[in-house]
């Protein structure tokens, strides 16, 4: 029998208790490293759960930021430079991933007390994770208030991919677990994923197949 929980006990939950049970909520989420700079010297790295695919042509992705204050720095500086990067994280740095998380002042680098290792390529002015297995380069291309609760949706458009060459498939498919991927739920919970399958594309009155078996 499944428990029942109205909008009324959500509302009376101790704050805590009741984050944690919407962020589960919504089931597992990409989770990565945003990495930016503020165009004078001073880099940041924080993780997001509130990525999402908005489209792919041209290549676009979401990036929900909470209320301020406390003050944003990766919002600041996405704004500011209009650069940012997505940065996966792997099994071997989902702790030092975590660590980002904590509030920092805006002149302490989280690349340095996590030890993680900022990297430019291409001239890009955000610094890339180099030990993240597969790497983004954004271009800020729009900022929508979301009025409900008072966040902020970012919108960015991907420039630059870097992943392994064995990891992406003949028609483009990614495979995430050969990247060793990682994925997460609530607020601090880590998963690694095993493929269930892949199924070819659904139409009226045709069977649907495993392409695994291809």
């Amino acid at each position: 029998m499944l428990k029942h929980i109205s909008s009324e006990s959500i509302l009376a939950m101790e704050k805590q208790n009741r984050v944690h049970l919407v962020n589960s909520l919504g089931g597992f989420k990409s989770v990565s490293l945003v990495g930016t700079t503020d165009g004078e010297g001073h880099t940041n790295l924080a993780i997001f759960s509130s990525i999402f695919h908005i489209g792919a042509n041209p290549p676009l992705m979401g990036l929900i930021f909470r209320p301020t204050p406390p003050e944003r720095n990766t919002y600041n500086n996405i704004l500011k430079t209009g650069y940012y990067t997505l940065n996966h994280i792997n099994e071997s740095i989902y702790k030092q991933a975590h660590q980002t998380s904590a509030r920092y002042d805006k002149s302490v680098s989280e690349f340095e007390v996590t030890g993680l290792t900022p990297e430019y390529k291409e001239d890009f002015l955000a610094p890339y994770v180099s030990e993240s297995h597969v790497q983004l380069g954004l271009v800020f291309k729009e900022k929508m208030d979301i009025a409900t609760n008072d966040t902020t949706l970012i919108i960015g458009e991907i420039v630059h991919i870097y992943l392994p060459e064995d990891c992406i498939g003949a028609d483009g498919f990614v495979c995430l677990e050969k990247a060793n991927t990682v994925t997460c739920s609530g607020l601090d919970s880590y998963h690694k994923t095993v493929q269930l399958d892949r199924l070819s594309y659904a139409k009226p009155d045709k069977e649907i197949t495993s392409l695994l078996s291809n």
